[in-house]
């Protein structure tokens, strides 16, 4: 899994607010899960849960697979909601009826919710992405991994207006063993990814496009951006790939849970 290291600083001015976001108060009202209630065992953890702390745990592992089976294909957005660029990726999307994943940044939840809201509307998941884009997170201690992956949850649940986050995808994959346990126990299954597109890169559409026909015999879950920069390439490159694969007899779906 490749690690995105020349992007830690992307999310750098933010870091000091996030810091400063406190840990969850008990006592809220119960959140609403994405695709369903949730229920079942408490969450476990350094860090409190936050409101609702009746979820079901998931699985520790990192998932790559897709609900769709063999010709499944995963679609995963990364480090948005941006309002240039998050727009212009649902216009795609739903132009081919495609449903997709969102790894979400907590500030930007927090910033943009009327987009966060947009994405769950038109039937896509949230995934936790974190509160600041760490890259580094894997060497931090486990209380400030927890404020990172707990905050961004509930960042991105209000944003939603009460939807939970499927899924959590370390920042450049930086995963630990306590990280995943603790996203597993909030019901977030750990989330890799299979073909990096590198369109943070801005490598042109057609290297975009061309990375997916390389890689996807490696695996089904598609990694691409709306924010961080210019996305204009990561949108035609999505308008062009889309339908190709459809034409190969690939369906598209969700990461395994």
């Amino acid at each position: 899994m490749a690690r995105h290291g020349g992007r830690r600083g992307w999310y750098g001015k933010v870091l000091g607010t996030a810091l400063g976001v406190t840990l969850l108060a008990a006592g809220a009202s119960v959140w609403t899960a994405q695709a369903g209630a949730v229920g079942g065992s408490s969450p476990k953890g350094s860090a409190s849960a936050g409101p609702g702390g009746d979820v079901e745990p998931v699985a520790v592992t990192i998932a790559h697979a897709s609900d769709k089976g063999a010709r499944g294909v995963n679609i995963t957005i990364d480090d948005g909601p941006d309002p240039v660029w998050t727009p212009q990726v649902l216009d795609v999307l739903r132009e081919y009826g495609v449903k997709a994943t969102f790894c979400m940044v907590g500030t930007q939840a927090q910033a943009h919710p009327d987009l966060v809201k947009a994405v769950v509307a038109a039937g896509h998941r949230l995934c936790d992405h974190s509160v600041s884009h760490d890259t580094t997170m894997d060497k931090k201690t486990q209380a400030y991994q927890s404020q990172q992956i707990l905050d961004a949850e509930r960042m991105i649940t209000e944003a939603s207006g009460g939807v939970r986050p499927m899924y959590y995808r370390a920042p450049g994959g930086a995963f630990t063993p306590y990280s995943r346990k603790l996203a597993a126990s909030r019901g977030m299954r750990p989330l890799g990814w299979n073909v990096d597109t590198k369109d943070f890169e801005q490598p042109g559409t057609d290297a975009i496009v061309a990375s997916v026909e390389r890689e996807l015999p490696n695996g089904p879950t598609v990694l691409f951006h709306d924010a961080g920069g210019d996305r204009s390439e990561t949108v035609e490159a999505l308008r062009r790939i889309l339908p190709q694969l459809r034409e190969q007899g690939y369906s598209f779906g969700f990461p395994v849970r």
